[in-house]
């Protein structure tokens, strides 16, 4: 299905809903249900160097090749990982990857 995705370049499997849904803090089951949608939903709200960062990061790439790839240095990796976390953090990013209709209390 996304076999040619920037994700599938680096993770052997479409493993982005389970980590979407931890670092979104949204149950899973409240995710799109569409696997293609739902990262099409994530392609939309990360550039695509924010998406390949994500990919690579999930896939526990080591640090020393994120940087090599991305062309930086420890505390500009750090600085992108926290960028990257704290967006997909924000109400406005989290909730639409939310599927219609589904409703997300916070306790």
């Amino acid at each position: 299905m996304l076999e040619n995705s920037v994700w599938r370049q680096y993770n052997e499997e479409n493993s982005f809903r389970e980590l979407l849904a931890k670092f979104c803090k949204i149950n899973e089951i409240d995710l799109i249900e569409e696997d293609k949608a739902l990262y099409n939903a994530l392609k939309a709200k990360l550039t695509k160097k924010e998406l390949k960062l994500f990919a690579m990061d999930s896939a526990n790439i080591g640090d020393d090749k994120i940087k090599s790839e991305f062309s930086c240095n420890d505390e500009e990796l750090e600085k992108a990982k926290f960028k990257l976390y704290k967006k997909l953090k924000q109400d406005k990013v989290r909730l639409s990857f939310r599927a219609k209709g589904s409703e997300d209390f916070v306790h």
